[in-house]
């Protein structure tokens, strides 16, 4: 977790193929699960936000086997932060009207959160 706005810019953009003036989130974690940072640009300036834990840890969602990311909902992202189990809730059916995002890539679509794991110098 060593990393600052150069790294983890290079991090999403090298490693991710992704866009970090996207406005999607980009959060990164350490190997214990008790440091979180989040990488965000919110049209004027980069962010980069940390959050250590001072008990417990964050329950991180894995990738499926063909992936390496996992996207979020807002909801799914404040159940994380918050220190929920994703894998321990179930969704219900919901309507969602599609975004811009789901038809085309957009600059100003901000539904859904990219999330990376980050461990030891190495995205996993």
């Amino acid at each position: 977790m060593r990393m600052s706005f150069n790294g983890l810019y290079g991090l999403v953009s090298n490693k991710l193929q992704g866009d970090p003036l996207s406005g999607h989130l980009y959060l990164f974690a350490n190997a214990r699960r008790d440091r979180m940072k989040v990488l965000f640009f919110d049209g004027s300036g980069l962010w980069v936000c940390a959050k250590r834990m001072e008990g417990g840890r964050l329950c991180w969602p894995r990738p499926g086997q063909s992936e390496d990311k996992v996207q979020l909902s807002r909801e799914e992202f404040a159940l994380l932060v918050g220190g929920i189990d994703l894998t321990a809730t179930s969704k219900r059916k919901w309507y969602r009207r599609a975004t811009s995002e789901d038809t085309e890539k957009s600059r100003t679509t901000r539904e859904y959160c990219t999330l990376r794991l980050h461990e030891a110098g190495e995205v996993v």
